[in-house]
């Protein structure tokens, strides 16, 4: 079966998370800037799509080139086989990125991009110069960094952080990739208490409870390369009874999940049974300030609420000192929070064991870090 060049794209601060993801999966991995490059085949695509936690999409590489001219990216593009990815049919918008390049006007870019395609196929397909285009979707991308192109096939299509088990949401969600992505961080293991203090729609204790149970993420969804006629309904098949045939149903798991606000674990409750994960996560309403432990060894993973759930900085500084004085006598317990609020260190009381950038979409938050220490226990 034909390798590809392809890339699994991810949010700043996480691609070494993605290449972890794929190398456990099987693959070498090479690590770059909001990306991660790797080669496989139709399989290894659909594989990809169903099992990376941490991933925004994987996308098919169909040229890499230098170019400073738009007759040159025009012949470069139109150099493509397009007419081996794209039916007649096929409806193929263009999007296009330009950072620090010559060319940099980014509807020129997409319309000489397209109008290149549209030739190439038109010599493939017998001098055809119109196309339906109410085919399946193909997502064409060029990505142009520094004059150096990337023409790129999507074969994802909605982002892979949208699992399709959330039936509900509050306000200012987690993403689901992003809440794995914290999860990986705090190198939580299924026979690990874990505590969300602070659960809102129940995203970070479900995603605990998929890699817990071994449960691909990409489950409930479908992806664009699906509608595809290079993919046929046996390779989907296959890999989804591959994934259904992983699942782990022995592993006995501790995982808890707690918001003050009641409506919101009932919704937390409707996620976690449309992903089937609710008979392994005890959901229950909690103030922080009233939560209590006797477990040992566990992680805590939490995203506070602020600004529209919490009236004022006001709140947020008080419910950032009530996790401090809760939290810090907990010497076993290892604790990962996300806050945007670099103060956050100041109210809760005590300087993290580390501190780590990432990005929940657009929004720059810090991932402070306070490393328990082990216990043995008997």
């Amino acid at each position: 079966m034909q390798e590809y060049n392809l890339i699994a794209t991810c949010a700043s601060g996480i691609e070494a998370l993605v290449g972890k993801e794929l190398r456990h999966l099987g693959y070498e991995a090479e690590v770059e800037n909001g990306r991660v490059r790797f080669r496989g085949t139709l399989e290894d695509i659909f594989w990809t799509n169903l099992w990376l936690r941490t991933a925004d999409r994987v996308k098919i590489v169909l040229a890499e080139f230098e170019t400073k001219t738009f007759d040159d990216l025009f012949e470069q593009t139109k150099a493509v086989s397009w007419d081996q990815f794209l039916p007649m049919d096929a409806e193929f918008p263009v999007n296009a990125k330009s950072q620090k390049s010559t060319l940099h006007h980014v509807p020129s870019i997409q319309s000489i991009v397209k109008k290149a395609v549209v030739k190439q196929m038109s010599a493939a397909y017998h001098r055809r110069t119109k196309f339906p285009e109410n085919g399946a979707e193909f997502q064409i991308e060029a990505v142009l960094n520094k004059d150096h192109v990337l023409l790129l096939l999507d074969t994802t299509g909605s982002s892979l952080f949208k699992r399709g088990y959330r039936v509900e949401k509050g306000v200012a969600p987690l993403k689901e990739n992003m809440a794995a992505a914290l999860i990986l961080l705090a190198r939580w293991y299924p026979e690990m208490p874990f505590v969300d203090p602070v659960c809102g729609s129940g995203t970070l204790p479900i995603e605990a409870a998929l890699i817990g149970r071994n449960i691909a993420p990409g489950t409930w969804r479908s992806f664009a390369c699906e509608a595809w006629p290079l993919f046929s309904d046996e390779i989907s098949e296959k890999m989804r009874a591959k994934a259904e045939n992983a699942i782990n149903t022995e592993q006995k798991l501790n995982i808890h999940g707690y918001d003050i606000d009641g409506e919101m674990i009932s919704i937390s409750r409707l996620n976690a049974k449309k992903a089937g994960v609710l008979h392994d996560i005890e959901f229950k309403q909690l103030a922080v300030k009233d939560f209590k432990t006797t477990d040992k060894n566990g992680v805590i993973v939490a995203n506070p609420p602020y600004g529209v759930r919490l009236s004022d900085q006001k709140e947020a500084a008080k419910l950032y000192q009530q996790m401090g004085q809760l939290y810090r006598p907990l010497k076993t317990w290892s604790k990962y929070i996300l806050s945007s609020d670099l103060n956050f260190e100041k109210e809760y009381g005590q300087k993290a064991t580390k501190r780590r950038k990432l990005y929940n979409g657009a929004l720059r938050a810090d991932l402070f870090q306070y490393w328990g220490k082990k216990e043995k226990l008997n």
